[in-house]
């Protein structure tokens, strides 16, 4: 189901239980309506409320069970429309990696050909084609996978063996701009959302600096004895390890400066220098 038609039976499903309610609302005022209190509406009235009292339990079970099923749906849809995704960055990733290819051989071509293939005709599972009916085809709804397999063909070393450097970029160029222009249109039915704590900036560098508080350290500590207490080390094994996280503590980071170089923010005597 896509985003559009679940918000139209959504709208469809709020404007059927608002006339219910207020159906429900006038039936259980009729009595203080000029013109109704008094008269056979009233009666009416009286009854429908009653009626629709009775049955309210039924009514939200069946709306309940109803909004499910949509959801469910639409959470199916969605799953198969991701799924369908990784295949077409999967095919985009073959099909760059074959224009990257010197001399290509046949085998080299299949592969990258039959990736686009499955994922053209996999796209059938998730939608329909456009203005598909009982006796035309319609028109493929993403036609970017087709420029991608257009572009492709040409660089078929049965038929073009002799494709250079230029010919290769420009399949390549060709393929990246119909990606990008299918990437745009098709992620909109996802509805990614924006990050709560995105990093905007060019060149972006960890702000945390190495160390942790003493809470950390008696914890530590505290393991460490109950360890060594409970499953005494092989000498051997412990040896090892700890030479291997010596070193490791020992080599420049960029967040970690060693060897006489200045400190880095957040070090201290507790844990200067533990990677986090």
């Amino acid at each position: 189901m896509t985003r559009r038609k679940l918000k139209r039976t959504l709208r469809r499903s709020y404007a059927a239980l608002g006339l219910v309610l207020a159906i429900s609302l006038v039936a259980k005022l009729a009595a203080h309506i000029p013109g109704v209190a008094g008269s056979p509406l009233e009666t009416l009235a009286k009854d429908v409320y009653e009626f629709l009292k009775d049955m309210s339990l039924v009514f939200i079970t069946v709306v309940a069970a109803y909004l499910a099923s949509i959801f469910q749906r639409r959470q199916t849809f969605v799953a198969s429309l991701k799924d369908e995704w990784h295949e077409i960055v999967r095919a985009k990733s073959a099909l760059y990696a074959y224009t990257q290819l010197a001399s290509p051989s046949l085998p080299d071509y299949l592969g990258a050909f039959c990736a686009l293939s499955e994922t053209i005709d996999n796209m059938r599972t998730v939608y329909r084609n456009v203005g598909e009916t009982d006796t035309h085809i319609g028109l493929y709804p993403f036609a970017p996978l087709h420029d991608m397999r257009r572009a492709l063909q040409t660089l078929d070393p049965s038929k073009a063996p002799g494709a250079n450097a230029d010919d290769r970029r420009l399949v390549r160029d060709a393929i990246l701009q119909s990606f990008y222009a299918l990437r745009e249109r098709f992620l909109e039915e996802l509805e990614p959302e924006v990050p709560d704590s995105p990093l905007l900036i060019f060149g972006g560098r960890r702000l945390k600096g190495p160390g942790f508080p003493d809470r950390a350290r008696k914890e530590l500590e505290a393991q460490r004895s109950r360890h060594d207490r409970l499953a005494p080390a092989d000498p051997r094994i412990h040896a090892f390890l700890e030479a291997l996280y010596d070193k490791e503590q020992g080599t420049a980071k960029p967040w970690r400066q060693v060897n006489g170089g200045a400190a880095t923010r957040g070090e201290s005597d507790s844990g200067a220098g533990v990677m986090t």
